[in-house]
């Protein structure tokens, strides 16, 4: 393989974790859009995306394993092909808990327990995270990256805040367990999401300077 090739062969790479963090924002924000709206229409069509994902996965698999063993790339090659394949793992896990997002419209009878509005600021934050988080890699900018992840810790004290509030309606009234519950699993997951964000940031850093760093 040529030396043109092999630019080509990583700039191709890029451009396909590009394109699955794209797919994974439209999963995303759909699953959000049909458990705000109780959507069940929405969420089958959001659900049905999951195979996309899996080949677009698969996809960047086999470029990185073909660069790493017909490459060998060094230095910063290295590091960006190591962390593309970290950043795709986030992606799909991001997926994972998106596509548990969208099941719940078809789990919940007689509407929600409390209003969602510190679990829309959690999910805009969520949201705010990964769109950052992707353009840090796209442009290799750090401090960007580390912007995106400082969302964190508004997730969690969300995530906390909405947790003792639902533990504390459930102890009084026994009989929304049920429906509080996938509220619980909702925020759950929303703080899972922010936190592989935040890997992906930390992945940013990483190939960009060579430093590990945590970020959340």
């Amino acid at each position: 393989m040529t030396r043109e090739q092999y630019v080509k062969q990583l700039d191709l790479l890029k451009e396909s974790v590009l394109s699955l963090g794209e797919m994974v924002e439209l999963i995303f924000r759909d699953s959000m859009a049909s458990v705000m709206d109780l959507d069940v229409k929405l969420a089958e069509k959001t659900l049905a995306l999951e195979p996309e994902v899996d080949k677009l996965e698969e996809g960047i698999e086999v470029s990185v394993f073909d660069l790493l063993a017909l490459q060998q790339p060094m230095a910063s090659d290295l590091r960006f092909v190591v962390s593309t394949l970290k950043i795709t793992a986030d992606l799909r896990r991001i997926v994972g808990l998106s596509i548990n997002i969208a099941k719940i419209p078809g789990r919940i009878e007689g509407g929600y327990v409390k209003p969602l509005i510190d679990t829309k600021k959690m999910a805009d934050a969520a949201a705010f995270m990964l769109e950052n988080s992707l353009k840090a890699f796209e442009t290799q900018d750090v401090e960007l990256a580390r912007t995106a992840a400082r969302r964190d810790e508004e997730v969690d004290k969300l995530f906390y805040a909405v947790w003792v509030e639902l533990i504390e309606m459930m102890a009084k009234d026994t009989t929304i367990i049920s429906r509080a519950t996938n509220l619980l699993f909702l925020i759950r997951y929303l703080e899972r999401i922010a936190d592989h964000c935040c890997n992906i940031c930390e992945s940013v850093v990483y190939l960009s300077t060579a430093e590990r760093v945590k970020l959340n």
